[in-house]
C-alpha cells in the first residue's frame, strides 16, 4: 500500500450506493477509516434506487457507485439512449437478495413455489394480476424472479405482472397491497418478514448458488484521469470486503448500516440477514451463504460473472439487439490484479 500513499486530490471521489446491506463494503471502508489509509478522500452520496444511479453515472455526478450489473451493460453497450464508458473492476458480493410473498398467501397453499400455478389459477380473486416487483429491468431481481416463476411452472408474464421499484419501497407497497410480492436485496425482505406482512419462500442462493450480485462501477473518464485512485479505491473496497465477510465483525457491521446515513434499519432486522439464522417468516435457515462478501472466487470481475448477468438478461428476453463488443473492455480484471497485488502489500 505504500505506493498509494499521498494520493489525496483537491476533488474528492463522490461515490454512489442504494441502502442496502450488501452497500455494506462502501460504508465499511467509510466508517472504519479504510478509505483514509488508502489515501482517499470520498464523499458518499445515498441514492433511493438504480435508475439514480444511472443517471448520475451518465451525467458526471458521480465518479462512481455500488451497482448492478445490468447497469455497466446498459450504460457501456448503448442499451439505451444513455451510453458512456464505464468498468467494473471489483465483484462486491455475490448472494444477498430473497422473494418475499405477501403473508395473504400461506406457506401451507404455496409452498416454496411450487403450488403458486395452481392457487392462481383457481383461487385468484383479486382484479388485477398477480404482481410482482423487481429493482430494475436489467436487474439480477429480474432474472433471479423470471427463474423462481418458470420453475414453478408460470410463464411470465403470461401468468404474472412484474413491476419495477426502488428497494426501500417494496416493503411497505406490499404492506398496502399495491404488490403481491417481490425480489430484492436486504433487509427489506426482513423489513416485511419482521413486520408479519410478508415471508420468503426463496432467497437468491437457492435460486442461483454464485449468481454475481453488486459490483463497482466506475466511469472511464475517472479511470484515465485518475488512474492511482482507481487502483487505491479498489484495493480500499476489496480490503472492506474481507472485512465484511469476517464473521466476528458482524456486530460492528450491523452497528454502521443501521446508521441513518447508510440503511437506518433497525439492528434486529438487519441481524436477520446478517447473522447466522434467516428467519424467513416460515422457519429459520442457515445464513452462512446469504452473502458473500469475500472469497477465492468472489471479487474478480471475470467473463464468467457477466456473462451470467447476459445470459440472464437473454434467457428472459430483456437484452436489446445490439453489438455487445468484448466484455472484457467493462470487466477490468487487469486493475482488479493490480488492486489485489496492492492489498497484498498492505
Amino acid at each position: 500500500m505504500d505506493a498509494l500513499q499521498g494520493l489525496r486530490k483537491p476533488f474528492p471521489i463522490r461515490l454512489g450506493f442504494v441502502p442496502l446491506c450488501d452497500c455494506a463494503p462502501i460504508a465499511v471502508a467509510q466508517e472504519t477509516g479504510i478509505f483514509d489509509r488508502y489515501g482517499l478522500q470520498v464523499v458518499l452520496s445515498r441514492e433511493l434506487g438504480w435508475a439514480s444511479v444511472r443517471d448520475k453515472m451518465f451525467y458526471g455526478d458521480l465518479e462512481g457507485a455500488q451497482s448492478i450489473a445490468g447497469i455497466a451493460f446498459a450504460l457501456g453497450m448503448g442499451f439505451s439512449e444513455l451510453r458512456c464508458e464505464v468498468a467494473v473492476p471489483l465483484i462486491l458480493n455475490l448472494h444477498g437478495n430473497a422473494i418475499t410473498l405477501s403473508s395473504e398467501f400461506k406457506h401451507s397453499e404455496i409452498g416454496r413455489g411450487e403450488g403458486l400455478q395452481d392457487y392462481l389459477t383457481n383461487h385468484w380473486k383479486k382484479d388485477r394480476p398477480f404482481t410482482l416487483a423487481a429493482t430494475h429491468r436489467f436487474s439480477s431481481h429480474h432474472i433471479l424472479l423470471h427463474q423462481w416463476l418458470k420453475r414453478n411452472g408460470l410463464s411470465s408474464p403470461s401468468n404474472a405482472e412484474i413491476i419495477f421499484l426502488p428497494p426501500p419501497l417494496m416493503a411497505r407497497h406490499l404492506k398496502a397491497g399495491h404488490i403481491d410480492g417481490y425480489c430484492v436485496g436486504e433487509p427489506w425482505n426482513s423489513e416485511a418478514i419482521m413486520a408479519g406482512t410478508g415471508w420468503c419462500p426463496a432467497t437468491s442462493a437457492d435460486l442461483s448458488f454464485g449468481h454475481p450480485e453488486k459490483v463497482l462501477l466506475l466511469a472511464g473518464k475517472f479511470i484515465h484521469e485518475r488512474k492511482d485512485e482507481t487502483i487505491a479505491l479498489v484495493a480500499a473496497l476489496l480490503e472492506s470486503c474481507q472485512l465484511c465477510q469476517d464473521t466476528n465483525f458482524r456486530s460492528e457491521l450491523v452497528s454502521i448500516l443501521a446508521m441513518k446515513e447508510y440503511i437506518g434499519a433497525s439492528p434486529e432486522v438487519l441481524r436477520n440477514s446478517l447473522g447466522s439464522q434467516f428467519n424467513t417468516g416460515i422457519g429459520s435457515i442457515s445464513a452462512s451463504s446469504f452473502y458473500l462478501f469475500h472469497g477465492e472466487s468472489v471479487n474478480c470481475p471475470t467473463v464468467e460473472k457477466a456473462s451470467w448477468v447476459l445470459a440472464g438478461m437473454r434467457g428472459i428476453g430483456i437484452l436489446p439487439d445490439v453489438t455487445c463488443g468484448s466484455i472484457s473492455r467493462i470487466y477490468r480484471e487487469d486493475i482488479f490484479h493490480a488492486a489485489a497485488h496492492c492489498t497484498q502489500d498492505a
